[in-house]
């Protein structure tokens, strides 16, 4: 699978419309994250990421290891149907004569696309459980929660930079997700919502697994919105100690202050409107990993891959061992875990 990644970014930003949940993203509030090459000193690494909130590193991980869990996935989601008939796994190509919407993706917060066991639910039943089966028994399989999820490159990686050296500690529940064209994205959100009980100096890895156009359904930044998000974070700590509520109502994602599933919103076009910051875009390759902060403001675009790729990634966690964390993570992630 040689790389399908434009180099010509700036082009990209000018010839393509991007699309969230509500909406087209206008020109005056899209801009382009930044990369860092490898070989990039310690120093100015770490400099970004904290300036930033994030560091978008190329080629982390060896480009063959990441298509090796490209292909095993979409091996294992051959019986669905989800794929294009003559097409190989590896290519990851969607099928359009099927419902988009019985292939919807992990935690993205799609109205009605679970059951009261967290079991995917779809125009076919069938065919969305069994889906929602094989996209979760992902998750234990060797050659996703081993091979690529405690891959040394990224784990050398992590501990060089923030300098936790042989007490960086990968955690187990890791959200391994597709995005099927046209289906809905994720929305916005900053990761310490969801990891309130324990510090906030925890590391998430964003694994492209496989290449996406910079159209096709990647991560997007808000421009300094780690700064809003510990904000947010504070500004809502006060109110909800104010309004009397328990520490552990505090600490949950689901609580009366946040949106269904944790989110600050469903869509980044009128965030990105309200706080007058931009979202950043990229295309990524296999190999990349994009390291961000707890605060760091995410969210993602619609899938409009001109040739139907289905967008494949992961968020994998890293924590300082020696240091309280959120041991709630400590488990592969399974249906209604609640969290």
């Amino acid at each position: 699978m040689p790389s399908a990644v434009s180099q010509d970014k700036d082009s990209c930003l000018s010839d393509k419309e991007f699309y969230v949940n509500d909406g087209r993203l206008e020109p005056d509030f899209v801009g382009l994250l930044r990369a860092t090459e490898l070989t990039t000193p310690l120093e100015e690494i770490r400099r970004r990421y904290r300036e930033d909130g994030y560091v978008f590193v190329k080629g982390v991980i060896p480009r063959e290891d990441v298509l090796k869990a490209r292909q095993k996935y979409f091996e294992m989601l051959v019986p669905t149907g989800a794929l294009k008939p003559g097409t190989r796994p590896v290519d990851g190509i969607f099928d359009t004569a099927k419902d988009r919407l019985n292939f919807p993706g992990i935690g993205a917060g799609t109205p009605d696309s679970t059951d009261e066991y967290g079991r995917i639910k779809g125009p076919d039943i069938q065919t969305a459980r069994l889906f929602g089966d094989l996209a979760l028994q992902a998750h234990s399989e060797d050659w996703y929660k081993e091979d690529l999820c405690r891959h040394p490159a990224l784990l050398e990686f992590v501990a060089r930079m923030t300098g936790w050296g042989d007490n960086t500690h990968g955690i187990r529940r890791t959200l391994l997700r597709n995005n099927m064209p046209g289906n809905k994205a994720i929305g916005v959100h900053y990761d310490h919502i969801f990891l309130r009980h324990g510090e906030d100096t925890f590391v998430t890895a964003w694994v492209p697994i496989g290449d996406i156009k910079i159209n096709g359904g990647g991560l997007i930044y808000l421009e300094k919105g780690h700064e809003l998000g510990a904000k947010i974070e504070a500004d809502f700590t006060q109110r909800a100690r104010g309004a009397g509520m328990s520490e552990e109502e505090v600490k949950s994602a689901y609580n009366q202050n946040m949106m269904s599933g944790g989110l600050l919103a469903e869509g980044p076009a009128g965030f990105a409107k309200q706080h007058n910051r931009r979202w950043l875009l990229t295309a990524y390759e296999a190999g990349d990993v994009v390291l961000h902060n707890a605060y760091a403001i995410h969210a993602s675009c619609i899938n409009y891959d001109e040739q139907n790729v289905i967008r494949l990634g992961t968020d994998l966690r890293y924590v300082d061992s020696s240091r309280p964390w959120d041991t709630r993570w400590s488990n592969v992630l399974r249906n209604g875990d609640g969290l």
